[in-house]
């Protein structure tokens, strides 16, 4: 009689299974809800935040005048130099005051003493010394600028800086192109962002350039005039003209 052979299959647990497939799902829920997360944290239009420009301007008065006044005086001794130089300077500065310019915008720019050496096929030989000595003058009466110029060519000033025209209070001057500027900015992100069919979130940035100053005949090159003391000088005539105050503002807004 011949043996029959069973097998046997080990079935398994139904409790297993149900943890198995519990785990499974868990596993599948947990990448499917990072994916849809991970997919909801990215930004939905680009860009993300644009950045516009605006520019603004105004044109001013110049209310002040300022030129640069020099004086060199040379001699064999440093004290005759300095004494010289001083004294004639002083004068000058007097005859400014007179003409009713204030104390305060007279200014000291520069004040130089140096040895004067000649040079020749024997080396170097020692001159003596100079004195440079150039003060800043602001003045607020254009009516007189002729007249200071002609009283400081005459009292020994023997180089003069570019007369140039400006305006002394700047921040009212700057405070309105500033305005102008973000106006200007404001009205460009809504034309980009209402053509680009998106929506403004929140402003999340502002920033601004240098402000630059131009003047529009309103400058007025003078020479070196050395020796001109001695002759009969004619002021120049003088016009301010106007200034150009601009600036550039930057906006940048999150949108979506």
């Amino acid at each position: 009689m011949e043996e029959e052979i069973r097998i046997n299959r080990i079935e398994p647990p139904k409790r297993m299974i149900t943890l198995a497939t519990i785990l499974v799902i868990s596993i599948v829920g947990f990448l499917i809800l990072k994916t849809v997360n991970n997919f909801q944290t990215l930004p939905q239009n680009y860009p993300q935040e644009i950045t516009v420009s605006g520019e603004g301007k105004v044109f001013v008065k110049p209310d002040i005048a300022t030129v640069s006044l020099g004086l060199k005086t040379e001699a064999q001794k440093s004290a005759d130099a300095v004494n010289k130089n001083n004294e004639k300077m002083n004068a000058v500065i007097k005859a400014i005051k007179d003409l009713g310019v204030d104390e305060k915008d007279i200014k000291t720019s520069a004040y130089n003493l140096y040895q004067v050496y000649d040079y020749t096929e024997k080396g170097r030989v020692f001159k003596g010394y100079s004195l440079d000595q150039q003060i800043s003058v602001k003045i607020r009466d254009f009516g007189k600028i002729s007249d200071i110029l002609d009283k400081a060519t005459s009292g020994g000033v023997n180089t003069i800086g570019d007369l140039q025209f400006t305006v002394d209070d700047l921040e009212k001057a700057k405070s309105e192109a500033r305005e102008k500027a973000i106006k200007q900015a404001k009205e460009k992100a809504l034309v980009f962002i209402n053509q680009a069919g998106l929506k403004i979130v929140k402003l999340v940035n502002i920033s601004e350039g240098d402000f630059g100053e131009c003047s529009l005949d309103c400058h007025t090159p003078l020479y070196g005039i050395e020796g001109v003391a001695n002759k009969t000088s004619v002021a120049p005539q003088v016009q301010p003209g106007q200034s150009e105050i601009n600036t550039t503002v930057y906006l940048t807004y999150r949108v979506r």
